[in-house]
């Protein structure tokens, strides 16, 4: 018989018919009753087994991890929790747990002691939960931009140049570390490299992205992203996500009304799709924070906060009225920011991003028009020559979550910010050939995937809403 999931048996709610459900065992109890999960929701399904009249080899066997696959008839359920269950008449053991071995026994363990299980961490209920609230989220990214009429590109993650200029990459190499071919100068002779030259691991799709922008009016990229940043912190990831368009003819104000709707949608809908794993991600929030003191803990709770940020305009203000904020609040005065705002240029930390959301505004930030000195070389010049139209969206409890601006589309000034940076124009020829030939004003921005995930979820380490997280001193699995 075809194998029914679990998720649809408890859905329909259905009776008096006979089923096939297969799984991994959470608990058995009085050798009876055997909570089964497969995946396909947060909920376990009852299996009742007739102990007297079971093989006692096959009751041994049904152990807290274990693989089986069960047969019988759903009837209605007489305990609470669930409206049927199933009256087993044969069970058949697909893959045994040795209970003195397997580490996932039915107690609480610490998301530190899960990070180092991952490869059997989605076997919880936090992680099961986790990974389809990611799932939804990456298809709701998908779906919005298709019904938008975007094209999905993509972008090479093998590439040769550095898009943030920022130098934090990972080397792509063929050659021996040890003992690498050299030229005559004694340096290391690149030209005998796989690619016949130095390449890295992309930190962004977007230049990429902003090529095909000028043919295709509207794309997006959705893949992964590396960078070599010593950043041992509950927001970074060596290896991440992320989600970048670009849309020709738009300016900045264009692309953060897209920024905001994206959000917006992808929020709504998994408040509409997500509604079990999220309510269970809640209550797990509401009792991880009775241990924290009043001030650390959430303002709201997890699905009030979704919704709070669906239905509020977000905050418009410039970088200038930013720091001039910053610069007359509370922590900043009685030195409580471990980085003090002193002068306008400085570049805004996590804390005074976080500020500015959820203790001044109490709303989701956009920040625009930073100084260009903090800014990459891509981003188009204000015409104070001293601020680029640039855009950070903040959110609550995460800081930064969206990256983005309008594009320098003006060749004279693109290569002058490229002099200013120590940009080789020769390098960077593909990308000047876009502002040669038909230029046009166009924007994009970024948007950390993981980031909007643990905003979501309501976890509060980066590390657990990715399967397998790396960061410095991690690659394992």
């Amino acid at each position: 018989m075809k194998r029914n999931k679990i998720k649809e048996i408890l859905e329909s709610g259905k009776s008096g018919y006979q089923a096939t459900v297969a799984g991994w065992v959470r608990t058995f109890r009085n050798n009876q009753f055997i909570a089964l999960n497969d995946g396909s929701s947060i909920s376990t399904f009852q299996v009742v087994i007739d102990y007297e009249n079971m093989d006692p080899e096959i009751v041994k066997k049904i152990n807290t991890g274990a693989s089986i696959k069960a047969e019988g008839e759903i009837i209605e359920s007489m305990g609470k929790g669930q409206s049927v269950e199933m009256k087993a008449t044969q069970i058949t053991i697909l893959g045994e747990a040795d209970p003195d071995k397997y580490p996932l026994q039915p107690k609480k363990h610490s998301l530190e002691f899960l990070r180092e299980i991952a490869h059997l961490r989605f076997r919880t209920n936090t992680f099961s939960a986790i990974f389809r609230i990611r799932h939804q989220m990456a298809f709701a990214i998908h779906k919005f931009f298709n019904d938008k009429g975007f094209v999905y590109l993509h972008t090479p993650i093998i590439t040769s140049s550095d898009a943030e200029g920022a130098g934090e990459m990972f080397r792509v190499t063929t050659m021996e570390i040890g003992d690498p071919p050299r030229d005559e100068a004694g340096q290391i002779d690149t030209t005998k490299d796989f690619f016949g030259k130095e390449t890295n691991l992309t930190v962004s799709g977007q230049l990429e992205a902003e090529l095909a922008a000028m043919a295709l009016s509207e794309v997006y990229t959705f893949g992964p992203t590396f960078r070599a940043e010593n950043s041992n912190t509950s927001r970074h990831l060596a290896e991440f996500w992320m989600v970048e368009p670009e849309v020709a003819f738009n300016n900045l104000d264009d692309n953060m009304d897209l920024a905001e709707e994206l959000l917006k949608y992808v929020i709504n809908y998994i408040m509409e799709n997500g509604k079990d794993d999220l309510a269970f991600l809640e209550t797990r929030l509401l009792n991880e924070e009775k241990q924290k003191p009043q001030i650390e803990r959430s303002a709201m709770p997890l699905t009030e906060k979704l919704k709070f940020c669906a239905d509020n305009e977000f905050v418009r203000l410039t970088y200038t009225e930013a720091i001039q904020i910053l610069k007359n609040s509370k922590p900043n005065k009685k030195k409580k920011f471990k980085y003090i705002i002193e002068d306008w240029g400085a570049d805004l930390q996590s804390e005074h991003e976080r500020y500015l959301v959820e203790k001044h505004f109490k709303k989701p930030v956009i920040l625009v028009d930073y100084p260009k000195d903090i800014k990459a070389f891509y981003m188009r010049m204000n015409d104070d020559n001293k601020t680029v139209s640039a855009m950070d969206i903040l959110f609550p409890g995460i800081g930064e979550i969206i990256g983005g601006s309008q594009r320098e589309e003006r060749l004279d000034v693109l290569k002058s910010r490229m002099a200013e940076m120590d940009i080789p124009e020769e390098e960077m020829h593909w990308y000047l050939d876009t502002r040669k030939f038909g230029s046009c004003v166009h924007a994009g921005f970024g948007l950390g995937f993981e980031r909007l995930v643990l905003f979501i979820t309501g976890m509060s380490n980066i590390r657990d809403v990715i399967p397998f997280p790396r960061y410095p001193g991690n690659a394992k699995f």
